[in-house]
This record gives structure tokens, C-alpha cells and sequence, in this order.
């Protein structure tokens, strides 16, 4: 798999205190705004009211979706731009600003330049609103050099690095419209980004926006956060949690069936989130990670206006009362993509991520679409009204990332899932010069 060649840094963050400023009599005034979106729900996930024409899909993202938003990737963290609402938020191993408010951001040019000030610390901005670009953020803190981070730009989606080739994965587009429509009882969504040049990285989807529950594809953005925090050297994988009986939760995994009280170490935990779809893991884990908050953070730095995580596995309490997890297609390729090309994680984390998914044990859906020995690595997610199935297509010289998301029953939900898997299955095996729309 590739890695990013275009990350390049004067100063790797590593686990080093809060970086530099050297002075600030030029500095803006500012203020740090409260996020209304996902970075704020450590409680609950309550959208404002609105009524679905679609059962199981919330219609209303909390903050809504805009283009003009992207995120510096550089070693340690990354840096947000969101030129409409004019709030930037600067998200690495020593620190976090949260959602801050520039007023003065300047936007021409399709670039987004200003700089904001942060319990004494500047940073000082320039980032193209175009994917694939490249940005610069400078960090100065008082009597201390500044330091300057360059880094990939990243943009939801990423333009495609060769739009003639990237053209070629368009009749796909149509494909998967019509197992779409033919899904009566199932609204559905599903994205499909090219990885490996053979389509020019090109992106396509048919309802990339539908926010349906999230269901168990929400542990892939526990799991980023966490391997994140491995990264920066915060924890370790080889860490133990004590996991209690009061931790034991149903539905699926392996840990439910183990005794308790334990330590668990959190490498296993890790695991066993993914391979398994395991409950109790996610639990402990986003207990773990400090609870909702942290792993909103993660979603709102990458700018992914779609997904919340709001309530525990399980919790039907917290359902009942509205608080729910909640993610699109196209924010879940957003994810798949950036940990794919080393823009949120080190390659030993992607590489350990990817492994896991590899694992996975819950395969009736994409994996039972496709022909057997097919390498795929995927998570799955399902409830009463959604079922999903995301991940990998691992075909060499075709690797691709998908996103397969269903609302309505779950029966035939899973259904649409393998029928829209075999589609581009077939599409990609298809000879290029052959891939032409029916």
C-alpha cells in the first residue's frame, strides 16, 4: 500500500510539549467557540428535530456539511479549516485547541490563510481548500523558535490524482444506482474510492450523504483514536485495563463469555473490537480513551460532519432517549482513505489497523458476495433497522476502499450490502478497456 510522499515537516511533534512563539504582538484577537457538532457530544447525540422521509436515517447532520472545509496532515496531528463557518482547530500529540473562531480568515484564491492564538500559543495558517495540496501551519510560542509544519492537505473527497483515468470509474456511479433504487425497503448509500492508481484515485458515490445509525462501524473511529494515542506515545498497547462484571454488555463479541474482574491488555481490547465486533471491548475502551468526547474530537479535526459517537454498544437507555451513533459513506471512506495513506496514523498503526480488519469473523456480507480467497478488510455493523459492511478491497494493483451503508430491515439490508459488494467487485475484475456502463 502506498504512503503519503507529500508529508514533509521541519519539526516532527513526537511527544514534545506545546510547540513554539516568538511573538505575539501581531497577534489576532479571538475566540474559542464551543463546537456544536461532534466534538462536543460527551453526552447526547440529540439532532435538532426534523422529520425523515426515510426510516432509520437522520436527515440532519449537527453542524451541516460544507465544502470549504479541509485538514492539514503532518507528523503528530493535524490542522482544520472550516472557511465558511471560519473556525480552525489545531488537534496533535501535545495538545488539543478545540474549535476556535477566526473572524479575520482570509479566503482567496481557494486558500484559507489567518492565524488564532491559543493559551499563549500562535498558529499562523495557510491551507488550500483543494486535496492533494500542500499547507503550512506555523506554531510560535514566546521566547522559543516558531516551528513550521508543511503537510498533504486533505479534502472529502480527495480530487482524483488523474482525472482521465479517474473517469474510467464513473459507469460504476450507475451500477450501483440501480441496486440502489431496486432496494425498496432498504435506503442506501454506499462510496468507493480508488487506492491504487489504476482509476487516478478517484472517489464515486450513490448517497454518500445518508446518515443511517452507525451501528458497529462507529468502533473503526475508536480504534483511530486510540492507535492515535499509541502514536504520540500516551499509552501503550501493552497497558492492562481492568474490566469488571459491571463492563459486560451482550450482543456481539467474546469477552462477555470470559471472568470477570480481569486485565485486559488494551492490545486485545484492540483486537477483539474489530475481529470480533466485540461490545464489551468498545465499552471499555471508550472508558478507556476518557469517554465520548475524545474520539468526537478525532471526528471533528478530519472534519467529518456526519458520524457521532453518542451512546455506549448497548446502551438502550441512552437510544431510547434519542442519543444515538450516526456516520455516512462518505465520511467512513473519508476515514478508510486517510488511514490508508498514512495522513492520521503511523504506517506500524495503519499496517495494525488494517491487520485487524483482516481478522474480522463477521463475513455474510462482503466477503460472502465475492469469490472465496478474495483478500478483503472490513467491518461490519448491524441492528434491527441498519446493516453496513465498510473496509478494504485488498486486490493487488486494485486496492480500494469502500462504504456499503443500509437503513430499514436488517435481512434485506444485508442483501443490498452483498449485492452493491459484488457490483464493484465486478466492476474492478473487469478489464479496464472493458468497464463501460450497461
Amino acid at each position: 500500500m502506498r504512503k503519503s510522499d507529500k508529508r514533509r515537516s521541519s519539526s516532527l511533534l513526537g511527544n514534545s510539549a506545546r510547540v513554539p512563539l516568538k511573538w505575539l504582538s501581531a497577534a489576532v484577537a479571538l475566540a474559542v467557540v464551543a463546537t456544536t457538532g461532534p466534538a462536543t457530544a460527551d453526552g447526547s447525540g440529540r439532532v435538532p428535530a426534523a422529520e425523515s422521509h426515510e426510516p432509520g436515517v437522520d436527515p440532519t447532520p449537527e453542524r451541516p456539511p460544507t465544502s470549504e472545509v479541509s485538514w492539514l496532515s503532518f507528523p503528530g496531528g493535524v490542522f482544520a479549516v472550516d472557511s465558511l463557518g471560519h473556525t480552525v482547530r489545531y488537534r496533535a500529540c501535545d495538545g488539543d485547541t478545540g474549535r476556535v473562531a477566526d473572524p479575520a480568515m482570509r479566503v482567496a484564491a481557494g486558500v484559507a490563510s489567518g492565524a488564532v492564538v491559543v493559551g499563549g500559543t500562535a498558529y499562523r495558517y495557510r491551507v488550500p481548500l483543494v486535496g492533494r495540496s500542500e499547507g503550512t501551519l506555523e506554531v510560535i510560542q514566546r521566547h522559543r523558535p516558531p516551528t513550521t509544519l508543511t503537510g498533504v492537505v486533505v479534502t472529502s473527497p480527495q480530487p482524483p490524482t488523474d482525472p482521465v483515468e479517474g473517469a474510467r470509474l464513473f459507469p460504476l456511479s450507475g451500477q450501483l444506482a440501480r441496486v440502489v433504487a431496486d432496494a425498496s425497503l432498504n435506503p442506501a448509500g454506499a462510496t468507493v474510492r480508488d487506492l491504487s492508481g489504476r482509476y487516478g484515485d478517484q472517489q464515486i458515490a450513490v448517497n454518500g450523504s445518508l446518515r443511517p445509525k452507525a451501528a458497529s462501524v462507529i468502533k473503526l473511529w475508536i480504534l483511530v483514536e486510540l492507535l492515535r494515542r499509541v502514536d504520540c506515545g500516551q499509552v501503550s498497547l501493552d497497558d492492562g485495563v481492568l474490566v469488571t462484571p459491571e463492563d459486560v454488555v451482550g450482543g456481539t463479541g467474546q469477552l462477555q463469555f470470559e471472568t470477570f474482574p480481569q486485565v485486559v491488555t488494551v492490545h486485545r481490547l484492540a483486537q477483539y473490537l474489530i475481529k470480533y465486533s466485540d461490545n464489551v471491548a468498545a465499552n471499555v475502551l471508550i472508558t478507556y480513551l476518557g469517554g465520548f468526547a475524545p474520539v468526537n474530537a478525532l471526528i471533528d479535526s478530519m472534519n467529518q460532519r456526519s458520524t457521532i459517537l453518542a451512546r455506549r454498544m448497548l446502551d438502550s437507555a441512552a437510544a431510547q432517549r434519542g442519543e444515538e451513533n450516526y456516520t455516512s459513506p462518505d465520511d467512513v471512506v473519508s476515514l478508510l482513505g486517510a488511514v490508508w495513506d498514512g495522513e492520521i496514523l503511523t504506517p506500524a498503526s495503519r499496517d495494525l489497523m488494517i491487520g485487524f480488519m483482516r481478522e474480522q469473523t463477521l463475513n455474510t456480507k462482503i466477503p460472502a458476495a465475492l469469490p472465496q480467497g478474495v483478500p478483503v478488510a472490513h467491518k461490519t455493523g448491524d441492528l434491527p433497522d441498519a446493516s453496513h459492511d465498510v473496509g478494504y478491497y485488498l486486490i493487488p494493483g486494485t486496492e480500494t476502499a469502500v462504504a456499503f451503508l443500509t437503513a430499514g430491515p436488517m435481512a434485506t439490508g444485508d442483501e443490498t450490502v452483498r449485492r452493491m459488494a459484488r457490483t464493484v467487485y465486478d466492476f474492478l475484475v473487469t478489464p479496464v478497456d472493458g468497464a463501460v456502463e450497461e
